[in-house]
């Protein structure tokens, strides 16, 4: 039987509430697929923050990489501002293991209506890949005249040939294994950014020479985002930026019927260090304790996770629990329309597993 050792951060607000749903799920379905998972709770949040300064002590990269996959819930806190959780736990996971690729899905499940009109299930199903270590939110920048009326703040975006083709080159092999559109949209500036920008299309064009098989187009990321809204169902695979397809996920998230079905993946593709998982959603403080968070996103996310981990099977029974519930839609959140509360919902998929 294998074991992988996952680290839990449950993080703040309702990730506390949804990653106990996730684990249970977890649990269940390693007991019906033969192998098992060993949890290590981590208590990184805003409130270890207040307490000690820090979002994690300084040894917690460290303390990470001894293990297969993190599993975080949600990070955030009205008190404290996005920059410190951002830049205090998030990105320095995502930089040191070298999590280059963020994966998100965007499908319209059976049983979910689309604010969009006339979509039915799966007319809207693809994946955005983000460049998740570099780009417009490289830590490089600063202050000058700091608290002066002349204050100047410089952001700089890094765009490298070597990671802008990373991350397109997975894309392309996404498109592969996806067997659906074998399509890839890139998502560029390049109008008004002559320089990133400009790295980042000249990559897509080298890099899609290597897959005779895949059709491509690109867009300016203004015009992706009004297709999204007109058209997303000629959509397949979606690379972008890190800013652009932050951006763009949300916006697919919404179009598919809710942040509460959004999953995500921050992976180290190579395996060379531990990936990390994460639901698209934040941490939502205002109904926190109320027991009415759609834990679906964090069990999605677990999905992915266990796909990543070798267990194709036991992720694809994650996703016919799922949508075996979103379809009989007697045991939804309030999100989707119903008035189950997130216990109800977790426990709802642990019973349709095997379905």
């Amino acid at each position: 039987m294998s074991t992988h050792n996952i680290a839990v951060i449950r993080g703040d607000g309702i990730g506390i509430e949804v990653v106990e749903e996730g684990i249970k799920v977890l649990e269940q379905v390693s007991r019906n697929h033969n192998f098992e998972f060993k949890f290590k709770e981590f208590p990184w949040s805003s409130e270890y923050y207040k307490s000690n300064g820090t979002m994690m002590p300084s040894d917690g990269i460290d303390q990470l990489s001894k293990f297969d996959s993190i599993f975080l819930g949600a990070v955030g806190h009205p008190d404290i501002q996005d920059h410190i959780t951002l830049n205090g736990l998030l990105l320095p996971i995502r930089r040191s293991f070298d999590q280059y690729v963020c994966e998100r899905p965007n499908v319209l499940y059976p049983g979910i209506t689309s604010p969009l009109s006339g979509k039915n299930a799966y007319d809207i199903d693809m994946v955005v890949i983000r460049e998740n270590t570099e780009g417009e939110y490289a830590n490089v920048g600063g202050f000058q005249y700091k608290d002066f009326p002349e204050e100047i703040g410089i952001q700089t975006g890094v765009f490298t040939r070597k990671g802008c083709e990373r991350v397109i080159r997975y894309s392309f092999e996404l498109a592969e294994r996806r067997k659906k559109k074998n399509h890839v949209t890139s998502v560029t500036k390049s109008n008004a950014q002559g320089y990133g920008m400009l790295v980042w299309d000249q990559a897509f064009e080298r890099v899609s020479a290597e897959f005779p098989n895949i059709t491509t187009d690109s867009l300016l990321v203004d015009a992706a985002a009004m297709d999204f809204i007109r058209k997303p169902e000629v959509f397949d695979v979606v690379v972008g930026s890190n800013l652009f397809g932050d951006i763009l996920t949300d916006i697919g998230a919404i179009i598919t019927g809710s942040m509460g079905l959004a999953s995500s993946a921050n992976l180290d593709p190579e395996g060379r260090y531990p990936s990390m998982f994460e639901p698209v959603h934040g941490s939502a403080p205002d109904i926190m304790g109320k027991g009415i968070a759609n834990p679906l996103a964090q069990i999605l996310t677990g999905a992915m996770m266990v796909r990543h981990l070798g267990h194709d099977k036991a992720a694809s029974e994650i996703e016919g629990a799922v949508q075996y519930l979103l379809t009989e839609g007697e045991i939804l959140t309030p999100d989707l329309g119903g008035s189950s509360s997130t216990q109800s919902v977790g426990d709802a998929v642990v019973n349709a597993l095997g379905k």
